[in-house]
């Protein structure tokens, strides 16, 4: 038998003999801590400024 055939024939056997379909992979999930956000985040741009502007002021205290 030729290689060529031989390879197709075990090709075809190999994905036939296939399981249906994959398991269903169930990623971990764990507790973060209280449900409730500590800080309002509706305001999330505003609370970024802030903290950026805190930080440009410890930086700049820094330099002295």
């Amino acid at each position: 038998m030729p290689f060529k055939h031989l390879l197709n024939k075990l090709l075809r056997e190999g994905l036939e003999a296939r399981p249906a379909g994959p398991a269903a992979y169930r990623c971990p999930t764990f507790a973060m801590g209280t449900p409730e956000p500590a800080v309002d985040l509706t305001k999330a741009l505003a609370l970024a400024a802030a903290l950026e502007d805190d930080e440009i002021a410890r930086e700049l205290e820094l330099r002295k």
